[in-house]
This record gives structure tokens, sequence and C-alpha cells, in this order.
């Protein structure tokens, strides 16, 4: 990717779960559960960014 590309991302997320599992080794055990909880952590570090940039 370049600087120029657009990047197409939902609001609130910092890594998409797909581009993030591309560097993952192969899930073996629930796909669901492991998505759902990157989501979350995901969500959490978009926060914290905001949050950091509307305190200062």
């Amino acid at each position: 990717m370049t600087e120029d590309e657009p990047v197409e991302r939902k609001p609130g997320v910092c890594i998409p779960w797909q581009e993030k599992l591309k560097e993952l080794p192969p899930i073996t055990g629930d796909a669901q559960l492991a998505q759902k909880v990157w989501e979350d952590v995901d969500a959490l570090g978009y926060v914290y960014i905001w949050q950091c940039l509307l305190s200062f």
C-alpha cells in the first residue's frame, strides 16, 4: 500500500480482521471467537488513540 491509496476501513477500526488474518497462522480453534476478540481489542486501541488526540 502506498500513501496515495485510499484506505477502506469502517469507523472504529485500526486494523481490520481480514488484514490481520493474513499475518496469523491458520486458526485451529474457534475462528469466530478469535475474530470477536481481535475486533474488541482493536476497537479499544481506536478509542485510546482518539482519547489521546482529544485530550491534548
